[in-house]
């Protein structure tokens, strides 16, 4: 994979360490983590549960998020600056 990060920009040891760990999990997990959470909150529903269900089905978004941010930092790197260019 190509390095694209801007030179001179830095990105502290935390989130690198972060990063390089979530990169290999592959992008289709989040979805199915989203998936799964919607899953289970139809369940949580049917099963008469109506606050863990809506709890459980908020889940969805932030997995899908992640799986999003993630898809990014593999592609881009974490230290890309396109789309906020300096001023």
């Amino acid at each position: 994979m190509t390095d694209k990060r801007v030179s001179g920009a830095t990105e502290d040891n935390v989130t690198a360490n972060i990063e390089s760990r979530t990169a290999e999990v592959p992008s289709s997990a989040f979805l199915a983590m989203a998936g799964g959470s919607i899953v289970g909150a139809a369940a949580l529903k049917l099963a008469g549960k109506n606050d863990w269900a809506i709890f459980v089905g908020q889940w969805a978004a932030p997995f899908m998020l992640l799986g999003i941010y993630n898809k990014l930092v593999k592609q881009l790197g974490s230290e890309h600056r396109g789309f906020f260019p300096a001023r």
